[in-house]
């Protein structure tokens, strides 16, 4: 048995309406879960499915949409938490996660979009959930913007390890 911390207010999220959420994850995930006093939800089930259910209940704890989460569930999929508190005080977290949402969220978009990934800025933290073969790519560019590196420049790398990734991509086609 296995215990996940989520946060009192993603909750709702992880029931859904009248429990449809969590019964869709239940089956998902072959698990039984029980949402906790202490605000965590008890994983019951086989080892191995608990492991791996893990990483999906964290990831809605972390802000993702149930349905994103589910991902993890793919072999190639993997998620990555990055603790702003690492880096900066109150007020620079505030400064981060606005450089990494960007103006009207376009800086999220342009990463996940060149990074194939999904971004999650919640609380503290910025989730990354991606294929394995570019987790890094959006991982490196967070954490440009969190070294406080002009928004051109990540967008230029981003760009270029784009591009490398789809010549990678023919050239294993053939």
């Amino acid at each position: 048995m296995e215990i996940v911390k989520i946060p009192r207010e993603r909750i709702p999220v992880l029931l859904g309406d009248k429990g449809e959420t969590k019964k869709r994850l239940e089956k998902a995930l072959k698990l039984k879960l029980n949402v906790t006093e202490e605000e965590g939800v008890e994983l019951v089930g086989e080892s191995v499915d608990e492991f791996f259910g893990k990483d999906v209940l964290k990831a809605i704890g972390r802000g993702f949409a149930p349905d994103v989460a589910l991902k993890l569930l793919k072999e190639d999929y993997c998620l990555r938490i990055i603790d702003l508190r690492d880096y900066a005080n109150d007020n620079g977290i505030i400064r981060i996660k606005g450089r990494v949402i960007g103006e009207n969220g376009r800086t999220k978009e342009i990463i996940e979009e060149e990074a194939e990934s999904h971004l999650s800025i919640y609380g503290h933290t910025v989730g990354i959930i991606a294929s394995l073969e570019t987790i890094d790519v959006a991982t490196n560019a967070v954490f440009k913007l969190i070294e406080g590196a002009n928004h051109s420049t990540v967008y230029a790398y981003m760009e270029r390890t784009r591009r490398k990734l789809k010549e990678e991509r023919i050239k294993n086609m053939f």
